[in-house]
């Protein structure tokens, strides 16, 4: 799942793919905004994102897709 998150001050977002479901990432972006703590999140390639729970603009969790495999014709 993609997850964007926007910074406070920065014109940039940050970009993962995720591998965790829509709640386990909410639940931990509401942990991280209610403690004062960082936001960690693991990406697909194992990279490891840490950004202050204070420095938060947005997150931007996508919708879950199911990846198709093969050909087909719509």
């Amino acid at each position: 799942m993609e997850v964007k998150i926007g910074i406070q001050n920065v014109g940039r977002e940050i970009v993962l793919e995720s591998s965790l479901d829509a709640e386990a990432v909410g639940k931990l972006v509401s942990d991280a905004l209610s403690k004062g703590s960082e936001l960690r999140l693991t990406d697909d390639k194992g990279r490891q994102v840490i950004v202050p729970g204070g420095a938060l603009g947005y997150v931007e969790i996508g919708a879950e897709e199911v990846r198709r495999v093969g050909f087909g014709a719509l």
